[in-house]
């Protein structure tokens, strides 16, 4: 698979609360990082942030491009259940086919068009 696959299914098995699919996608060193979470561990990402898919009712990638070896760039929206929509950035590093590190960079809320 290649990196952007790996981030794919990443995105694919939080969707479907696949907890199989994740563990096996991410590094035992894994870090999250996003505005309300500083460089958090794999066992407190999985536990804190991983099982809120349920607060969505439907997330598109819109955008998805390898930036470099390991790097790989993903702009998303989703809709949460409240109906607010919005659009968020990515930048997920890939080594050795697991994810070893994602940066979330959280956009306002987006409108219907």
């Amino acid at each position: 698979m290649s990196n952007l696959d790996i981030v794919r299914a990443g995105f694919a098995a939080y969707l479907a609360q696949d907890r199989d699919a994740i563990e096996r996608l991410l590094a035992d060193d894994f870090v999250f990082t996003s505005p309300q979470d500083d460089h958090i561990d794999r066992a407190t990402f999985l536990e804190v942030c991983f099982p809120t898919a349920d607060r969505l009712r439907h997330q598109e990638i819109l955008d998805a491009v390898e930036i470099d070896g390991e790097q790989v760039y993903v702009r998303y929206e989703y809709e949460l259940t409240t109906g607010e929509r919005h659009r968020n950035v990515e930048v997920q590093t890939v080594r050795d086919c697991r994810i070893v590190e994602a940066q979330v960079y959280f956009g306002g809320r987006f409108p219907r068009e």
